[in-house]
């Protein structure tokens, strides 16, 4: 496949989806998981695969308009059996952030784990009513 530089394939990405929907690629090396992230009428849903991975071993960060999950996982297996030993060792980490186009409440954040699902709720802001402000003489 070609390579369109530094930054290339988010300039191609960005014609199609808009900027404000461009993840942030992961650095080089650990493994992807494939995330779903969708607009609601109410809000944002994120689902990630992240098989293998228990809850504390996932965290789920919203800095500022940047939602960042990551995980890593280390797992570790000796086995000594009829004359033979074994030794395994499993090691990877994934890291994803998209940016958000729109503010989040970020009283009503809310992420869940199961059957190797990760599900983060991100419910949009209400929208601002205007309010009249009386100028005083002062």
């Amino acid at each position: 496949m070609p390579s369109l530089g530094e930054g290339g394939w988010g300039r191609v990405l960005g014609r199609f989806l808009g900027d404000e929907w461009l993840p942030v690629w992961p650095p080089e090396g650990g493994f992807e998981t494939v995330v779903d992230l969708r607009e609601t009428e109410k809000g944002y849903e994120l689902s990630a695969e992240v098989p293998g991975l228990k809850p504390e071993e996932i965290e789920v960060v919203l800095s500022g308009d940047l939602l960042t999950i990551k995980g890593e996982k280390r797992e570790e297996r000796e086995e000594d059996k009829g004359g033979y030993h074994l030794v395994e060792r499993r090691f990877g980490s994934f890291h994803r952030s998209f940016r958000l186009p729109e503010a989040v409440e970020r009283e009503h954040l809310s992420a869940t784990h199961k059957d190797g699902v990760l599900r983060v709720v991100l419910p949009k802001l209400g929208k601002e009513e205007s309010t009249r402000i009386e100028v005083k003489p002062s």
